[in-house]
C-alpha cells in the first residue's frame, strides 16, 4: 500500500470542498470519479448565469455612472426660473411628436409644454429667434407643426428658422453651430433631454443653457429611454459621430 495515500485522500478531500463551494454542487465525500456525475448541462448554465450577472451589474454602473456624470456637469446650465435665464440671441427647440394619439387628436405633452415654454421666452425678451429643430417625415413633420403653432401664438414668422434634418438631438446641435452658426444657444426642452443636449453642446465648444420645459406624463421617455440614450450619446461623442445631413450655410441676422 502506498505511504502517502492519506495525504492523497486529503487532497481529494480538499479539492472536493473547493468544487462544492464554487459550483454549489454536492461532492464532499463523494469518490473523485463521481465527479463525471456534474452534468456539462448544468455547469454550462453555471457559466453562463454567472457571466449573465456580472454583465448586468456591468452595465447598470455604466447606465448609472454617465447618468450621474451628465445630471452633476450640467446642473449649473438649467434653468427653470424665466428670470434667471440668461439672454440669447437664439433658442434651440428641440421637436418631438405633436400628437399622442393623433387619431383623438391628443396634443402630446411633451409637445404642448416646449411650445409653451418657447413663447414664455420670446415674450420676455430671453431669445429673439428661434430654430425649430426635427425630423420632417411623411407622417408629421415637426418643425413645419412647431413653426404654425409659434406663430398662432404670437411670435413672427420671419423670427422662425426652420431646421428639417433634426433627426436626432446630436444633429440638432451641430446643425445649430455648423450651418445656422450658433455658438450660443439657449435650448428648449424637459429637463431630462435638456440635461443630455447641453452635455452634448458643452462637447462640442458650444456655450448653451437651457430652459425647462414642463415634464410630460411619459414613464418610459423620462426614466428608461434617456438613460439609454444617454449611453448612445457617449458612443456617438467618443467615435465623433456627424449629423445625418448638412448643407449651405444660413445666416441669421
Amino acid at each position: 500500500m502506498c505511504k502517502d495515500r492519506p495525504l492523497i485522500d486529503k487532497i481529494i478531500q480538499q479539492i472536493h470542498g473547493f468544487l462544492s463551494f464554487i459550483l454549489n454542487f454536492d461532492l464532499v465525500n463523494k469518490p473523485l470519479i463521481q465527479i463525471d456525475y456534474i452534468s456539462i448541462s448544468f455547469m454550462t448554465y453555471l457559466f453562463f448565469r454567472n457571466t449573465a450577472i456580472v454583465l448586468a451589474i456591468l452595465l447598470i454602473l455604466i447606465i448609472g455612472g454617465i447618468n450621474f456624470y451628465v445630471i452633476r456637469s450640467t446642473s449649473g446650465q438649467l434653468y427653470s426660473d424665466l428670470n434667471a435665464i440668461p439672454k440669447n440671441k437664439v433658442g434651440l427647440l428641440l421637436g418631438t411628436a405633436k400628437f399622442q394619439d393623433k387619431a383623438r387628436k391628443l396634443i402630446n405633452a411633451y409637445y404642448q409644454n416646449r411650445i409653451d415654454a418657447t413663447v414664455a421666452l420670446y415674450m420676455a425678451g430671453k431669445i429673439d429667434y428661434i430654430i425649430v429643430s426635427g425630423d420632417n417625415s411623411p407622417y408629421y413633420d415637426e418643425p413645419k407643426l412647431m413653426k404654425a403653432d409659434l406663430i398662432a401664438r404670437g411670435i413672427p414668422e420671419k423670427k422662425i428658422i426652420m431646421d428639417n434634418s433634426g433627426f436626432r438631438t446630436l444633429d440638432s446641435i451641430l446643425r445649430a453651430r455648423d450651418i445656422y452658426g450658433q455658438d450660443h444657444l439657449t435650448i428648449i426642452s424637459q429637463t431630462f433631454h435638456n440635461q443630455r443636449a447641453v452635455f452634448i453642446a458643452n462637447y462640442k465648444n458650444i456655450k448653451a443653457v437651457a430652459f425647462n420645459a414642463a415634464d410630460g406624463n411619459s414613464f418610459w421617455d423620462a426614466i428608461l429611454r434617456e438613460k439609454f440614450a444617454r449611453v448612445k450619446m457617449v458612443k456617438d461623442l467618443i467615435f465623433n459621430t456627424q449629423a445625418k445631413h448638412y448643407g449651405d450655410r444660413v445666416e441669421i441676422p
